[in-house]
């Protein structure tokens, strides 16, 4: 993935994090890859969250059945920590946001901001499932 494309988005996530102690926002497909960070978050370290929220998300979707039915769709993941809090929200078919915040953090307004987000963007935050392809055809056979 180039610089270009990780990043386009990037200055729109920066948005979310007008809220006092919001530190970090990025933008992650359902296979984990990024797709866009905020400004004060290095490409490298944004990479390896977004692998590790990829991870947290399918294990909190899995647990749909012991609040619900197992078929309710996941929403939203929240993780609290000593210093500070993660937000992780569907942005979209295979697509998350995730908001990193500081303890004293108004929580319902980073939610807020990001749902706002999720719906501003619409279809930019939309990320398809990717096809396998061998020799870069279309049909993934190796022939044209």
């Amino acid at each position: 993935m180039t610089g270009h494309v990780t990043n386009e988005l990037g200055w729109m996530l920066d948005e979310v994090l007008k809220v006092p102690e919001a530190r970090h926002a990025i933008l992650l497909s359902a296979d984990g890859m990024l797709r866009a960070h905020s400004k004060d978050i290095g490409r490298d370290e944004a990479e390896r969250q977004a692998a590790a929220l990829c991870g947290l998300q399918s294990i909190s979707r899995s647990t749909a059945e012991f609040c619900a039915e197992e078929t309710s769709p996941w929403q939203q993941t929240l993780i609290e920590f000593v210093d500070g809090y993660v937000f992780l929200v569907a942005a979209g078919s295979g697509a998350y946001l995730a908001v990193s915040a500081g303890q004293d953090v108004d929580m319902e307004t980073v939610t807020y901001g990001m749902h706002k987000l999720v719906d501003r963007l619409g279809k930019e935050l939309t990320s398809p499932p990717r096809l396998a392809s061998a020799a870069g055809t279309p049909d993934g056979t190796g022939t044209e």
